[in-house]
């Protein structure tokens, strides 16, 4: 065995390769999910010492014990609560003798890490166990861990900033100068579960003299190379330990699985090398093949990474260190020139969305990118919209467009309800002016409001993603809020559309949703006119298209909704189409869209009355190869 450095010089030197999931091997050695894994370092301990072999021989250099929930909170539950120093020490005795194991002329340095998890309690403020029990709970298990000779602590999975502190803690009084790894874990909004940031993180563990910043767990690699890197430009000269999950878990017929390969986390390995980071390894679902083929990668001299991580840029000025999030799907596919089909789904008139959601499915599996969610649509009461959104995301995963009316809402509840809807996970905002409620179920309900849409746009782009609220408060983080805005691309009069568009675009607005439109050389007309104007029109447009349901339909809208203009030769269609108008509508509908291609980013559908199967049936036909 090569000659051993000290485990912080040893980082000094160049990457070191950790370990993957001791939990993940050993369920899926039959091991259920229910048992206490770390009580098995005293009644299968031939099993531990075999995971722990496995990833040595795959080319890990840093081996954790299986002592992640050896506290006594989580023991108790097992009934082993009095059995924590014996626990661990085993833990650290069984990691050893797998290092033992090796042949004598084994090349690489070996170490073992004392792994540490959360307590499984919440600590007060959030819960009632209180931070001095918390720090005796995790003295109890250090020093077990450090007496039986680890070379370095590993507190890992947290998602409590005051309880890592308080493990901190513990460690140093057991042992001043033991190496000490500090990692968090985050959720997919690249925050903790109590909503801290990748910044407050670093700065808070820098405060406390970890040697180690880490990020585990969480999701895949893609996702903690983004916040690695931003703790990196907050704490340039920190040691920084990455040890992704193998990808989001997906539950396949019961069985957890998870989808990033060990061919894929041999490329990270090489992006997270060329980041400066000094420790990898794998959490959930990581095996001895994925701990190989990074260590294949590592150790290939001619190979290069072709995975490039960049830092997300949080535009107006802000330091992308506050806004690590990744833009949404909508501005990503907007940025890649994509064309998207987004379609106008109504909130229910009751507290049940399972329909909505039905039909939403039907969407999806149709082909739909988005789902636009109308607040009270027609000023008809509805469920609410954020809501409603929270809902399709949650169950469905498809983003959403959650639609916000300035009117009948005062600023108070503007930002308080933008920030509720930030807190449900919506991202993509189509401000607007909102229905009259003198045409609705409550003509006398209130009207006024104290914030028109460019200024809603600008105080969102300009105060909430920035991290204010309007009156130049904190709110302690900044939203991330992608902006869109109306237009009416076949309005009358183009100039006060185009005056009133810039100020819309000025205030900071992403993307338009504009009035359906008919006669695509109306579009044409507006873009030039704009560019007479004002140069280049570079604004993503999502085109709305409402198909035709028939001669009724078409008079209707013509005749009596403000701003749809339906050329005679289009009524004819219809009208002439008598009992297949419907159809009738979907091709005219699917024309509009071919022909729209190449002057808008996509289409915006609005289903006539609510018949859902009409936008599927477009958007199928829309994706058909030409």
């Amino acid at each position: 065995m090569k000659q051993r450095v000290n485990f912080l010089e040893r980082l000094r030197q160049g990457v070191l390769l950790a370990d993957g999931a001791m939990g993940t091997m050993l369920h899926q050695g039959g091991v259920s999910i229910n048992d206490c894994f770390d009580a098995l370092n005293l009644e299968a301990r031939d099993a531990v010492v075999e995971v722990h072999h496995k990833f040595l021989e795959a080319g890990a250099e840093l081996i954790e014990t299986n002592s992640f929930g050896a506290n006594r909170f989580k023991l108790n539950e097992h009934g082993y609560g009095d059995y924590v120093p014996q626990i661990n020490e085993s833990a650290v005795e069984l990691a050893r003798m797998a290092i033992a194991q090796l042949p004598a002329d084994d090349p690489l340095p070996r170490y073992v890490g004392g792994a540490v998890g959360p307590l499984g309690v919440r600590l007060a403020p959030y819960g009632r166990v209180q931070p001095e029990q918390a720090y005796e709970a995790f003295k109890e298990q250090i020093s077990a861990l450090i007496g039986a000779g680890v070379d370095v602590i590993v507190l890992e999975t947290f998602t409590d900033l005051n309880e890592i502190e308080e493990a901190i803690k513990a460690a140093r009084a057991v042992n001043p100068n033991i190496p000490i790894i500090a990692s968090m874990t985050f959720t997919r909004d690249d925050r903790t579960l109590y909503g801290d940031a990748p910044r407050e993180v670093s700065i808070r563990l820098t405060e406390l003299n970890v040697d180690v910043l880490g990020v585990n767990c969480s999701g895949g690699p893609s996702q903690l190379a983004r916040i690695a890197q931003v703790m990196r430009a907050v704490e340039p000269d920190a040691l920084i330990s990455v040890m992704p999950n193998a990808g989001f878990p997906e539950y396949v017929a019961g069985r957890v699985m998870y989808p990033a390969t060990a061919d894929y986390f041999g490329e990270y390995a090489l992006a997270f090398r060329n980041l400066g980071i000094n420790v990898i390894g794998g959490c959930c679902g990581t095996t001895p093949e994925h701990i190989h083929s990074m260590r294949a990668a590592l150790d290939d001299q001619q190979r290069h990474a072709t995975i490039v991580v960049t830092l997300p840029s949080g535009g107006h000025g802000i330091d992308p260190t506050l806004t690590p999030e990744q833009p949404t799907d909508l501005a990503r596919k907007l940025s890649e020139g994509k064309f998207v089909f987004t379609v106008e789904m109504a909130p229910p008139r009751s507290f049940t969305a399972q329909k909505v959601i039905a039909s939403a499915q039907m969407l999806q599996e149709a082909g739909v990118d988005y789902i636009n969610v109308p607040d009270s649509p027609m000023a008809r009461m509805r469920m609410s919209p954020w809501a409603m959104c929270h809902l399709i995301q949650d169950r469905l995963q498809v983003e959403t467009i959650l639609h916000f009316p300035t009117r009948g809402r005062n600023l108070l509840r503007v930002q308080g309800d933008l920030l509720a809807a930030h807190a449900l996970g919506i991202r993509n905002i189509f401000v607007v002016m909102g229905d009259p409620t003198n045409i609705g179920d409550y003509p006398e309900a209130n009207d006024k409001y104290d914030i028109v849409p460019s200024g809603l746009i600008k105080l969102i782009k300009q105060n909430l993603n920035s991290g204010k609220d309007q009156a130049g408060n904190s709110i302690g983080q900044p939203t991330t809020f992608l902006v869109g805005t109306a237009l009416n691309m076949g309005a009358a009069d183009l100039d006060t559309e185009i005056k009133t568009l810039q100020k819309k675009l000025e205030a900071g607005a992403d993307f338009a949703l504009t009035q359906t439109i008919y006669d695509p050389k109306k579009v044409e007309l507006f873009i030039k006119r704009y560019e007479q104007l004002h140069g280049t029109f570079r604004l993503p447009i999502l085109m709305g298209v409402l198909p035709l349901y028939g001669a009724r339909h078409a008079a209707f809208l013509h005749n009596e909704v403000p701003g749809i203009e339906i050329p005679d030769s289009i009524r004819k269609r219809i009208s002439d189409g008598g009992d297949v108008a419907p159809h009738i509508g979907i091709e005219i509908a699917s024309e509009l869209i071919r022909d729209l291609r190449g002057m808008v980013n996509g289409a915006y559908l609005m289903p006539p009355f609510g018949k859902y199967d009409i936008a599927a049936g477009i958007i199928e036909a829309a994706k058909q190869p030409a």
